[in-house]
């Protein structure tokens, strides 16, 4: 009977052994096709961080043999009320999607909802950081590859393309809502910009002025958030000559144009998508965008040949040319700049490529409290989870 027992006791043992060695292993490989679902918070052809992300699946679907894609755009409380994040997910599912990509970081919690209901899914958190084991949010997802470029590269050329075209001293930043990317990239924008108004200006860096106003989300919901045309304008109006957009749409650059036209000496900066520039053209100088396309490449044909892998990612530019279309995560594309500034542009993105660090002490946040020492470089988390904006900058670090 004892033998019986213990027999039936090793027995159950392994199963649930088995059990939880199933739960923990990624999705069986998916073979020769494989059905992509993308789920945007925009809309797919926003000119911007949607849009990005639709043309990266899009380059998946082009280069990689067997790949179809289906999406939902405005995925979002406003253009979808009462439904949620997974839910959109599922419906992809139900359309033979065996790979979705949760495309925005507002959807963190809903794509952990959707990946732990759906362990035979392969999921993509595009900017998430739920599969950094050093990270805050880490979660045991076998199913789930967190993926974002290295962004703060791209803003901080951006800064120095404003610092060099500003001739008032006073840069304006057009936020979205406030959190720790949001954070990181307006503070690396101002970083590249005093890097140029000192370094290559040879300017007090007491005298420039770099503002940062938050709409409260990715782009302009009536009656939810501030008015993004709105605020393009106050800085218009108020001296700043420079607006760097760090929302998904493209109102910096229009309304530049706008006040161009009635021959008002003005320049903006869109962001995310790659040919933004030409919704300003002759007032943009430039567009720091994501490249989503190379990274969803390898991610899909790991999923296909069965050995995908949970991690994180965070992507450097491609340094032998930032603009190339198949190796580089994010890139800058120059628009509307003097000869000097063109060059200046061209010499930091140079010194970066050579490993210049900006995110190195000394360094303070915006309350004065110490971030980084002297000498002291920045790890990965601290850049990541940049908990205020930086000393010099002028704007809200947390949402009140």
């Amino acid at each position: 009977m004892r033998k019986i027992t213990k027999l039936i006791l090793a027995l159950l043992l392994v199963a649930v052994l088995g059990t939880t060695a199933f739960a923990q292993s990624a999705p069986p490989a998916a073979g020769a096709n494989l059905t992509i679902g993308l789920v945007m918070v925009g809309p797919y052809n926003d000119h911007g961080w949607s849009q990005a992300n639709y043309d990266g699946a899009q380059y998946v679907v082009a280069k990689v043999p067997g790949t179809k894609l289906v999406y939902i755009d405005k995925a979002n409380s406003a253009d979808r009320p009462g439904t949620t994040v997974s839910q959109l997910g599922e419906s992809l599912v139900a359309q033979g999607a065996k790979l979705v990509i949760f495309s925005s970081d507002d959807m963190s919690d809903e794509a952990v909802k959707f990946a732990q209901a759906h362990k035979d899914v392969f999921v993509i958190m595009t900017s998430g950081d739920q599969t950094w084991k050093d990270g805050k949010a880490y979660k045991d997802l076998p199913n789930m590859i967190c993926i974002m470029g290295r962004m703060e590269y791209m803003k901080m050329v951006a800064g120095v393309a404003a610092a060099m075209t500003t001739q008032t001293g006073k840069i304006g930043f057009l936020g979205p809502l406030i959190n720790d990317e949001t954070r990181r990239l307006a503070s690396s924008a101002y970083l590249g910009a005093k890097y140029a108004w000192v370094n290559y200006l040879k300017k007090d860096p007491a005298k420039l002025s770099f503002k940062v106003t938050w709409i409260g989300f990715w782009f302009n919901i009536p009656g939810v958030t501030s008015d993004p045309t709105q605020v393009a304008d106050d800085f218009f109006n108020s001296g700043y000559d420079v607006v760097i957009s760090g929302i998904d749409t493209t109102e910096a650059v229009t309304e530049a144009a706008k006040y161009a036209a009635q021959g008002k000496k003005v320049f903006a900066i869109p962001y995310d998508y790659a040919k933004a520039i030409d919704e300003g053209k002759g007032v943009s100088l430039g567009v720091p965008y994501f490249n989503w396309g190379p990274a969803y490449v390898t991610t899909v044909k790991a999923a296909m040949a069965g050995t995908w892998k949970s991690h994180w990612e965070w992507n450097a530019p491609d340094w032998k040319n930032i603009n190339n279309p198949d190796t580089g995560a994010v890139g800058f594309n120059k628009g509307t700049l003097t000869k000097d500034a063109s060059a200046s542009v061209d010499k930091f993105i140079a010194e970066l490529a050579k490993g210049l660090n900006l995110w190195k002490g000394p360094l303070a946040l915006q309350d004065g409290s110490a971030y980084l020492k002297a000498g002291e470089a920045a790890t990965d988390k601290q850049v990541w989870y940049l908990p205020q904006l930086l000393q010099g900058m002028e704007g809200q670090s947390v949402s009140k």
